[in-house]
């Protein structure tokens, strides 16, 4: 068991199609802890931790995003893990 911390920036279409409680929702089946929040460029930015598998497996469908977003690009930045996080939030 390999425990991670990913930072993503999420680039596109990705605000205003539910992109934050679709990510919550998506990280909790995972059990992935962790945050999400818009900001004020329009991108989405993301702190996950949990099981590396379950990691990439986020990281994977945040590509994507939910059906109405349009992801053009993600930048990731793998981190130590921390545990600093009770479970998956949207944050402002």
């Amino acid at each position: 068991m390999s425990l991670k911390q990913l930072h993503l920036l999420v680039r596109g279409r990705v605000q205003g199609v539910y992109f934050r409680a679709s990510t919550q929702r998506e990280a909790r089946r995972l059990g992935v802890t962790g945050w999400v929040r818009a900001r004020p460029d329009g991108t989405i930015e993301m702190l996950a931790e949990g099981e590396e598998q379950a990691i990439r497996e986020l990281h994977g469908w945040a590509e994507r995003g939910p059906t109405a977003a349009r992801v053009e690009r993600v930048e990731t930045r793998w981190r130590s893990y921390t545990g600093d996080f009770p479970d998956f939030r949207i944050v402002e």
